[in-house]
Formats: C-alpha cells, sequence, structure tokens
C-alpha cells in the first residue's frame, strides 16, 4: 500500500498559476464574506463568556493539529509524507467559511460560531504557519521525507495576511461604514463564495480525474477518519468542559469544518512549497476535504435540527 500510494505523492497536478490567481481571488473573497458578520462584540464575548470560546480555540489550535500528529505517528508505515503533511496543513488551518451557516442549522449557538470564526481567522494569521511549521517540522524530522521540510515561514505569513488580513479589514470597514448595504449583500456574498470554491475544487478534480480515480479509496477513508476524529475532538472537549449543549453543538462544528481552501492556495504557493518536493498527495487530501466537511457538516445539521435543545 504504501509503495501504491508513493506514486500520489510524486504527481504533478495540472494546476497553473491562472488557476492560482484565481483561487487565490475566490479565498480573499470567501474571507471579505466572513468578515461581514464579524462585529466587535464578537471579540467582547471573550471576555463575557470566556470559556466556550477559549476552548473552542484551543480545541481548533491546539488540540486538532496534536491529535493529527497522533493519527499520522499511528498510521506512520502507511501514510507517505505528502498525505502526511496534508493532513497537518490542514489541521492548522482555521475553521471553514460555512461553519456559521451550519451552526444555524444544527440549532447551535450562531453568536458563539461568529465569536470563534472572527478570533481563529485573525488568529490564523499567525498561527497557522507556527502550527504547520512545528508539526509539520516535527513529522517530517521522523519520516523518510526525499527532500527536507524547509518551508518560507515569512513568505507563509505574508501569504496569509494577504489572503486573509486584507479581505477581513475591507469587509469590516464596510460593514461599520454602510450597515445597511451590508445586511443586503452579506447573505449572496457567502452563497455565492461557497458556489465558486466548489466549482473550483470541481474543475481541479476534473482535470486530474485520473488521479482522483486511482486514489479516491484510500483518500476517502482518510479524510474520513481524520474529519471524523476532528469533529469528535471538538465534541469531546465541550463535554470535558461542561459546556451548555448549544455550544457543544457549535464546538463540533467549529473543529471540523476547516477551510482548506487556504491551504491549496498555500500549498500552490512555489515560494512556500519548493516544486522539487513531491507532496501531490497534499493537494488531494485538501481538495476532497473541501467537498467531504460539506457533507459531513450538513448530515450532523440535519439530525442535530431535529433534536430539541436540553440546557440544565
Amino acid at each position: 500500500m504504501y509503495e501504491y500510494l508513493q506514486e500520489l505523492d510524486s504527481l504533478k497536478l495540472n494546476f497553473d498559476q491562472g488557476g492560482l490567481l484565481l483561487l487565490n481571488i475566490t479565498i480573499g473573497f470567501i474571507m471579505f464574506g466572513v468578515s461581514l458578520d464579524i462585529k466587535l462584540e464578537h471579540f467582547k464575548q471573550v471576555f463575557q463568556y470566556p470559556k466556550s470560546v477559549l476552548v473552542g480555540f484551543f480545541s481548533q489550535f491546539l488540540i486538532l493539529p496534536a491529535v493529527t500528529f497522533a493519527i499520522l505517528y499511528i498510521l506512520r508505515e502507511h501514510i507517505t509524507p505528502g498525505v502526511a503533511l496534508g493532513m497537518i496543513l490542514l489541521a492548522s488551518c482555521p475553521g471553514g467559511n460555512i461553519s456559521n451557516f451550519i451552526s444555524s442549522l444544527a440549532k447551535a449557538n450562531v453568536a458563539l460560531s461568529v465569536s470563534l470564526t472572527a478570533l481563529a481567522t485573525v488568529g490564523s494569521i499567525f498561527l497557522t504557519p507556527i502550527n504547520f511549521a512545528f508539526w509539520g517540522g516535527l513529522y517530517a524530522a521522523n519520516s523518510d521525507l526525499l527532500v527536507p521540510l524547509e518551508i518560507d515561514a515569512y513568505e507563509m505569513i505574508k501569504t496569509v495576511i494577504m489572503l486573509l488580513g486584507i479581505p477581513i479589514i475591507a469587509g469590516l470597514l464596510l460593514a461599520w461604514k454602510l450597515p445597511k448595504i451590508t445586511a443586503k449583500i452579506k447573505r449572496p456574498i457567502k452563497i455565492l463564495s461557497i458556489v465558486v470554491f466548489m466549482a473550483l475544487v470541481v474543475v481541479l478534480f476534473s482535470k486530474n480525474f485520473d488521479y482522483f480515480i486511482n486514489y479516491i479509496l484510500f483518500i476517502f477513508i482518510l479524510v474520513l477518519i481524520h474529519n471524523g476524529v476532528a469533529l469528535g475532538t471538538g465534541f469531546s472537549l465541550a463535554k470535558i468542559f461542561k459546556l451548555k449543549e448549544a455550544d457543544t453543538r457549535t464546538l463540533t462544528i467549529e473543529t471540523g469544518i476547516q477551510n482548506s481552501g487556504l491551504g491549496l492556495v498555500l500549498l500552490f504557493n512555489p515560494k512556500i512549497f519548493p516544486p522539487e518536493l513531491e507532496l501531490g498527495g497534499m493537494a488531494i487530501i485538501l481538495a476532497w476535504w473541501g467537498v467531504w466537511h460539506i457533507l459531513s457538516g450538513l448530515g450532523i445539521a440535519a439530525l442535530w435540527s431535529r433534536k430539541k435543545i436540553k440546557e440544565t
């Protein structure tokens, strides 16, 4: 199996600079839409209701990457470096852009969801590069990577700032200065951003259809396990800290819905990941997660939407 998957890491996917530019624009547009919902009071909730917010933040940026590394350590003889690093990069990214929508469908704490999105999005500007450098470097030090993992941390931080920082500031300013216009456009923008991102993923798969067919079974199972563990991590931490049921649902969703689009943009940037690195497995992991976490999130939301919140 390992030898079979080595071919996946060495694949050169059909994705040119034009596609990268379009993906960059799409992610920026997505984060702009997310920021339209962010208000000052969401940051105030960190101090007003610190327990749920802090547990959710640490679930995403501390526990999930650590748990992901533990999974990879257990499966280290069966997973190639590219696939493993794809999982680490994914776990290092902030929550996905549809988590607030799914939280609302699941009758979760939407205010907490938006607060966590705001905090995680801002925090990810530095924590995503730091987490990937730490856990990726730790994994690479214990693996047989053909090329040493030497990621340009400065370039990664600069890219994250451009993709997240600038769109977020623009969205916050628009919501502050033109609240009426913002109220009218934010829902259509969110829907459009999800549709455009899904279309990009479909195009990426279509251009690499043969690769997708050859490896989808293994990737499907691995993403299924990883996403299940991510959802379980958020749920378990919420239960350990005895959070309310609505907050538990939110933390489950926020930890299980990751911004795989950001990971793809970072991956296809040659200044961050040099072309000589054979990490084709990373792209397929990230791309399939972008599809699967929407399906799993909607599935959980459908299940929870039928159950009443029981608060003690």
